[in-house]
């Protein structure tokens, strides 16, 4: 078996039979799905920024960078907004906050109403982004060039792909092929 090729297919030698076939069940061309495609090429890039942050001895994240370049841009922000702007959940959102406060990144106020809670950089923070200034650009430089390798636009890919499963959830892609429609 060589699991090796593009898009995650399996070629078998001549005359040999999967084991699934032999039990009639159906295996996808994608059996290396596309997720765990994805979720490859995620750990790749990720890892990639997170050994450059440790080889410069930034204790930052590769998750850190767009709430972080948020709160550059804006100042300071309510986790609601980081949320929306970083297109996560708001859990997700909160449990990063913490984990950046909790390295002194970032700061919590009190906003002009005395209930609404902002986040903003730490002055930690602050000098660790401007530190880090020109890696951001050398990320960007990098990403740029792999982007330049491809037949394609991954970026474009990805928001594209995105906005389709906002007009039409995976889930509900699924429960069509199935007959299941609501």
């Amino acid at each position: 078996m060589n699991a090796g090729k593009a898009g995650g297919h399996i070629e078998r030698a001549p005359g040999k039979t999967s084991f699934a076939s032999r039990l009639n069940v159906y295996i996808s061309p994608y059996m290396i799905g596309l997720g765990t495609q994805i979720r490859h090429l995620i750990a790749l890039l990720d890892g990639a920024v997170q050994q450059t942050y440790d080889r410069l001895g930034a204790n930052f994240r590769p998750r850190f960078f767009p709430i972080a370049q948020l709160l550059i841009e804006q100042g300071h922000s309510s986790v609601g907004e980081i949320a929306a702007a970083t297109g996560v959940s708001q859990p997700a959102a909160t449990q990063t906050i913490n984990e950046m406060k909790k390295l002194g990144l970032i700061d919590a106020v009190q906003g002009e109403d005395r209930r609404q809670h902002l986040i903003r950089l730490s002055t930690k923070g602050r000098e660790l982004a401007a530190h880090l200034s020109d890696t951001w650009k050398a990320i960007d430089a990098a990403a740029a060039k792999l982007e330049a390798e491809l037949p394609y636009g991954l970026e474009r890919v990805v928001r594209d792909t995105l906005a389709a499963l906002e007009r039409q959830p995976f889930v509900d892609r699924i429960a069509a092929e199935m007959g299941d429609e609501k």
